[in-house]
Parts: C-alpha cells; structure tokens; sequence
C-alpha cells in the first residue's frame, strides 16, 4: 500500500471539519436534509415547551429530574454546535437568545429549589421562533402561518410575559402572608393582576409586593392588552404599496386603502 505523502495529507479535511462542515448544512442550509432538520428541531421544542409549562405544576420527582436533566443535556449540546459553527462566536454568544438558552440550560442541570425553576425554562420558548431560516421556511410552506404570524408571534409572547410575571410574584412574595403557596397561586394572582380583574382573595402586605403589583398593573394596561388586540384583531398582510408605500393590508384586499393604488397580493384562491 502506498503511504499519502504529506502534501496530500495536509490536503484533505480532518474530522472535525467535516463534521463542522455538517453540522454547518444542517443548521445554516438549504437542503431538504436541513429543512427536515430545521421542522424536527422545531416539532422537539414545541413538545419541550409544554412539558416545561405542564410540568411547573407539578411536585418535583426524581423522575422529573432525571427528564430535566437529559432536556438540559440536549440543550447544552445543541448550543455547543451552533457555537461552534458560527463564524463569530463572540457575536453569537452574546446574544440574547444565547443568554436564555444558558439561562435554560443551568435551571434544568443545576434546579433551583422549588417551583420557581419553571421562570427561567420558559425562556425556551423564545427558541421556537429565533431561526430565521425556519420562520422563511414556515411562511413558504404553511399558508396558515403566514396569514396569521403575527397573531402566533403575539401569542407566544404573551405566554412568556404571563410566566416571567408569574415567575417574579412566586419567587418574591410567597409566604402564607400573601396566600401564594405554589405556582398555581402565582399565576392565578398575575392573570387577575394583567386584566385588572382583582378579586381581592390574594393580596400583596409589602411594599415590594405592592410596588410589584404597581408594575404589574401597568404592563396589564399597555403590553398586555395590545398583544391581545394583536392576537384578535383581523388577519393582515404584509405588502408593500408600491405608491404610498402602506406594508400591511386585509388579506384579500385588491385596492391600497391610503392611495386607491390596485395591489396584487399573492394568495392560494381559497377563501
């Protein structure tokens, strides 16, 4: 057998190029390997994200550790890989999405006693809706996505606010003065506080507790109840008036309403 001299050696890529080169395609590419890829990673943490919030419910078990603990090993696998393929990593890891991946991940490797773990998974919801690429390829593929993106993306972050609320009022003001004993408590007091509801049956004795309310309220008022209206207001598209330059119009508009100007929107025929 003939040995490879070292010219040709040098010549060929090593493992970990290939596999970087890969990992590269799958996450980054095009291809119908990477687009399978993109809708399984996708499916795995829309299933996450209901375990995570079905699970903050519940008493902590060992099984419910054990699971935590193989989620957060997936986790930080995956994030090494997308690190590692990245072309900046110093951009990449300081990204926000980055942070509450990391975020995530120590909350499921290294729990944080009782309930209130379930404030810092949540965050994992933002990774349903970070790629880029996934959302291109969503709006291609699935005609219900693109009429109603905005309505989906509202709703997932008003899911989150409910929970990083809620994860606030249980970490800071349970105590048998306030009646939050559990998580369920909390969420039940952040939902009556959001929709300035107020039963009056929880309440807040501290001035942070009430000062918390105070911020509460006020997002109830402006944040919440415009992703509301965004969640329920009728379906809109985004195109571009070629005249006046309005980006969003009903669905099945065929004149801009600012200029009169004649659109052609794309659409599938139905109705």
């Amino acid at each position: 057998m003939r040995p490879v001299p070292r010219s040709e050696q040098g010549s060929r890529p090593s493992v970990a190029s290939s596999l970087k080169d890969r990992l590269r395609i799958l996450y980054q590419g095009g291809t119908p390997a990477a687009m399978r890829f993109g809708y399984g990673m996708l499916a795995f943490d829309l299933a996450t994200v209901c375990f995570l919030v079905g699970t903050s419910f519940m008493a902590r078990t060992p099984l419910l550790g054990a699971i935590d603990f193989c989620l957060g090993i997936i986790f930080a696998l995956d994030l090494a890989a997308r690190l590692w393929i990245s072309r900046d990593r110093r951009r990449r890891f300081l990204n926000i999405y980055t942070l509450l991946d990391l975020l995530v991940i120590f909350s499921l490797l290294a729990p944080i006693s009782g309930e209130g773990a379930a404030f810092l998974r949540i965050a994992r919801v933002f990774r349903v809706f970070r790629s880029h690429t996934t959302l291109r390829q969503l709006r291609k593929d699935s005609g219900f996505f693109r009429r109603n993106e905005d309505g989906l993306v509202a709703a997932i972050n008003l899911l989150v606010f409910i929970f990083v609320m809620t994860g606030l009022v249980y970490e800071t003001q349970r105590g048998p003065d306030t009646k939050i004993i559990n998580y369920v408590d909390a969420l039940y007091f952040t939902v009556t506080t959001l929709t300035t509801t107020g039963y009056g049956d929880i309440t807040m004795t501290t001035a942070s507790g009430r000062l918390l309310t105070v911020i509460i309220m006020i997002f109830g008022i402006s944040f919440f109840l415009r992703l509301v209206r965004v969640m329920l207001r009728p379906a809109k598209v985004k195109h571009r008036c070629p005249t006046c330059g309005l980006k969003r119009h009903d669905f099945d508009a065929v004149h801009c309403k600012a200029c009169g100007h004649i659109l052609n929107i794309e659409d599938e025929g139905g109705v």
